[in-house]
């Protein structure tokens, strides 16, 4: 039987074999023995690094010069080190993103490391990623991009056969490869050889790139390998938000309730810096502090999905020392938490045990064991479990997971403790639990008594764990979503038209509402020197008419203009401030902007636009 199969009998393996009561059959889909492998690592890091990290861009266009490539300080063993002192368990490096450059000696394109004056063309990143986790300790995975905004053949057949090629280098040469990411970007402007054109490849990548075939193949050399993405043929999918929250209720399932169910777990990412994926000029302030990190993991671990957090090595090839000392305050919140749990070894009873059997009992629930359960009877899709503790403690999370193994099945439930002689509900807002969910209480409980309620359940309730935990504190409280550039001389500019004031306004919830073309022209009303503007788009949740690609203007005079095209990417999943280097810094007293195109409809719109 090969091992990506999804084997019935894992529901047996989940038991003692001593059972007097068989265990019940599986509900729905269940996971790969590789899923729950997968979703037990919890946590891991992305990291962005390639010539996005020289160019300022998110999305190279295809044609930056792999000579760019050329950090000093490199030192993959170093980053790796970082990560397992977080308490991470794995990293997957951006192997080639949407420009098309690779970061190994690829046979493939030339557009390669191959041509960096780095190690004089003789370096391989993805290679000493790999040794570097191996030496620590974490595992290690790739992203490679579908899309490919540098060679010739893309959109068209001939591609295939380089992406096809890529990928088989990246999964032959550098041995266990955790996870393979493909992401979802696929087509748009690019540089295609010199072509400068927009490509498409339909509204089905599957059509295009094959992934059925691409997914066989990948069983074939790396069978324990977590596919995400891949057109929903892999066994992980995104979270839906590139700030890392996961949508709950969470169903780790596709087509529930349907003859084709299928297990698919989900994934939340998002950057430890709001200023992008790739490293950033001037990103330390942007920062998120460990508290909004245990809310992102509170967000995506503790609903049932996996957290993927992205730090950028910068232009020397060192990670930013603010990244590193918020994700070691937080790894270190994140062990604290998990450290004590106060309901293991508490003495448990249930309204109801399947066949009366120990096997399945209460005490399954703290007995400290992933594996084991508690179930009730077939046909009984409700039930509770009190826990008794020897003293009150005082906790404020509580942990649930479902022995997955035998698939998701509880709809809803609510926790109660018993506080001043009454049984009183502290969370009742219960859904989905799936592998875990972490329940993050209003205020802090003391008591000695704690009872599960499972009010529904697609079958009969399997719970392996209850928890009680305590939230520690770093310290800092600065969680706020987004921080730009705040500029207290804007409000003596001059800004034409009026109505274009909303984006001069040092305010993120506002926004100015345009035209397509429609150029606001600042009068700074004395001669600066300018070396970057910065860009927010609408901070609303609406995608209408965000502005997606510009030209930005500076003059001395008002009447001789130097002027510098581009695209902002990725807002539609990571609509945060962007940063636009200057080829040089530029004198000028005045600037303008020009939206030139959107992501849905036919306006433009900014929330804030600044200089520095």
């Amino acid at each position: 039987m090969k091992k990506h199969l999804i084997p019935l009998i894992l529901a047996s393996l989940a038991l003692p074999s001593l059972a007097k009561t068989p265990p019940p059959a599986p509900c729905g889909a269940v996971p790969t023995s590789q899923q729950v492998d997968w979703l037990r690592m919890e946590w891991y890091a992305f990291v962005h690094f390639g010539l996005n990290t020289y160019t300022g861009r998110e999305w190279g266009y295809g044609d930056e010069s792999p000579e760019l490539f050329n950090p000093s300080e490199f030192d993959a063993n170093a980053i790796a080190k970082t990560f397992r002192e977080a308490g991470m368990s794995g990293m997957i490096y951006t192997a080639k993103h949407h420009d098309g450059w690779c970061a190994w000696p690829t046979t493939s394109t030339k557009h390669s490391i191959k041509k960096s004056p780095w190690k004089k063309g003789k370096g391989d990143v993805v290679k000493e990623f790999a040794k570097a986790c191996k030496n620590n300790g974490i595992k290690f995975g790739v992203y490679i991009s579908p899309w490919d905004r540098n060679c010739a053949d893309y959109g068209k057949k001939g591609y295939l056969r380089v992406y096809y090629k890529q990928i088989q280098e990246l999964l032959t040469m550098y041995g266990p490869v955790f996870e393979i990411w493909f992401d979802g970007a696929n087509g748009g402007d690019g540089y295609y050889g010199g072509a400068r054109e927009r490509r498409s490849i339909g509204n089905d990548a599957s059509l295009y790139y094959d992934f059925p075939k691409i997914v066989k193949n990948i069983r074939k050399m790396q069978p324990d390998c977590i596919i995400w993405g891949a057109g929903r043929h892999g066994d992980v999918i995104w979270g839906g938000s590139e700030k890392g929250h996961v949508k709950y209720p969470c169903w780790n399932v596709i087509n529930k309730d349907t003859p084709q169910e299928r297990w698919i777990s989900l994934e939340g990412d998002t950057p430890i810096n709001r200023a992008g994926w790739f490293w950033h000029a001037n990103q330390a302030p942007k920062v998120k502090s460990p508290e909004h990190l245990m809310q992102v993991y509170l967000d995506s671990v503790g609903r049932g999905a996996n957290l993927i957090l992205n730090l950028a090595p910068d232009k020397t090839g060192r990670l930013d020392k603010a990244d590193v000392e918020s994700l070691l305050t937080f790894g270190q919140m994140r062990r604290r938490l998990l450290a004590k749990d106060y309901a293991l070894g508490a003495v448990a009873t249930a309204s109801s045990v399947r066949g009366n059997d120990a096997t399945y009992g209460a005490d399954k629930l703290t007995d400290g064991d992933i594996e084991s359960y508690w179930c009730t009877n077939d046909g009984e899709k409700t039930g509770s479990v009190e826990i008794k503790l020897p003293s009150p403690v005082t906790f404020d999370v509580v942990r649930v997971r479902e022995q997955i193994r035998l698939g998701q099945r509880v709809t809803a439930f609510s926790i109660e403790a018993y506080i001043n002689g009454a049984w009183q509900e502290i969370d009742g807002a219960g859904q989905t639990i799936g592998h875990q969910v972490l329940r993050k209480l209003n205020e802090t409980v003391t008591t000695d008594r704690v009872r599960l309620n499972i009010k529904d359940s697609r079958a009969c309730p399997c719970i392996s764990e209850l928890s009680l935990l305590l939230m520690p504190q770093a310290g800092s409280e600065a969680t706020q979503e987004y921080v730009f550039a705040y500029n207290a001389e804007k409000q003596n500019w001059h800004i034409s038209p009026a109505a274009a004031a909303a984006a001069f306004d040092n305010k993120a919830e506002t926004h100015w509402q345009g035209a397509i073309n429609e150029e606001i022209v600042v009068d700074m009303k004395k001669v600066s020197k300018i070396s970057s503007f910065s860009y927010l788009p609408r901070q609303d949740g609406s995608l209408q008419n965000m502005t997606d690609s510009y030209e930005i203007g500076t003059s001395v005079d008002g009447k001789n203009w130097t002027t510098l095209s581009g695209e902002f990417s990725n807002l539609r999943a990571n609509p945060i401030e962007l940063t636009v280097e200057l080829p040089h810094p530029t004198e000028a007293r005045y600037f303008r902007f020009r939206p030139t195109r959107a992501i849905e409809g036919n306006g433009a719109s900014v929330a804030e636009i600044n200089v520095k």
